[in-house]
C-alpha cells in the first residue's frame, strides 16, 4: 500500500486507482454499516476518496496505511452525521414553525383582509396597535424591521402586536366579526 501512495503523490493515477481497488470493499462496508440512510452511502464513499487523495501527503508513510484511511473514514462519516442532523433540525424547526403560523390567528389576518368587520376591528385600535399589525401582517415586515421603522425596542414591537391581537381575539369572542368560520345563513 505504501508504495501505491508513494506512486500516487508522484502524480501516477493509475496508483490511486489501484489503492481505491484495494480499499474500497473496506471503505464502502464500513460506511454503509454506520449510516442510517443507505442511499447515502455512495455519496459519503465518493467524499471520503476526494478527502483522501487531498491529504494523502499528510500520511506518515512510517506508519500503517489501513489505520490511517479509516480514520479519515469515520471523520468523514461524522461530518456527515452532523450536516444531517444540523438539516433535520432545520426542517424540523421550519415544519415547526409552519405548524404554528399556520394555526395562529394572526395569519388569518392576512388570509382575511376582505373580511369588513374585521378591518372594522383593526381601524378601532389604538395607531400605536394598528401601526404594528398593518405593518406586521399586511406589509410583511418583521418585527425587527417594524423597530427599525418605528424607532422603538424590538420588544415594544412585540408587545404591541400582543396586545392587538389579545383585543381582535376580545372582538372576535364577543361576535363582532368571523375569522376562520363559514357563516350559514338560515332561511326562514
Amino acid at each position: 500500500m505504501i508504495a501505491l501512495v508513494t506512486e500516487t503523490l508522484a502524480g501516477n493515477r493509475e496508483a490511486y486507482r489501484e489503492l481505491y481497488d484495494h480499499t474500497i470493499h473496506t471503505v464502502y462496508r464500513s460506511v454503509y454499516f454506520l449510516l442510517e440512510e443507505k442511499v447515502d452511502a455512495d455519496d459519503v464513499v465518493q467524499e471520503i476518496y476526494i478527502h483522501v487523495y487531498k491529504s494523502l501527503e499528510q500520511f506518515d508513510k512510517r506508519r500503517p496505511f489501513q489505520p490511517w484511511l479509516m480514520g479519515v473514514v469515520m471523520r468523514q462519516i461524522r461530518a456527515y452525521r452532523r450536516k444531517r442532523w444540523m438539516r433535520l433540525r432545520i426542517t424540523s424547526r421550519a415544519k415547526r414553525l409552519e405548524f404554528h403560523t399556520s394555526h395562529d390567528f394572526s395569519e388569518e389576518i392576512v388570509d382575511r383582509v376582505a373580511n369588513h368587520a374585521l378591518l372594522h376591528a383593526i381601524q378601532q385600535l389604538s395607531f400605536k396597535l394598528k401601526q404594528v399589525i398593518v405593518l406586521h401582517y399586511l406589509q410583511e415586515y418583521s418585527q425587527e424591521e417594524i423597530s427599525n421603522i418605528l424607532e422603538i425596542p424590538v420588544g415594544t414591537v412585540k408587545s404591541r402586536i400582543h396586545a392587538a391581537l389579545q383585543k381582535l381575539r376580545s372582538k372576535e369572542q364577543q361576535g363582532h366579526f368571523l375569522i376562520g368560520k363559514v357563516e350559514k345563513t338560515h332561511e326562514a
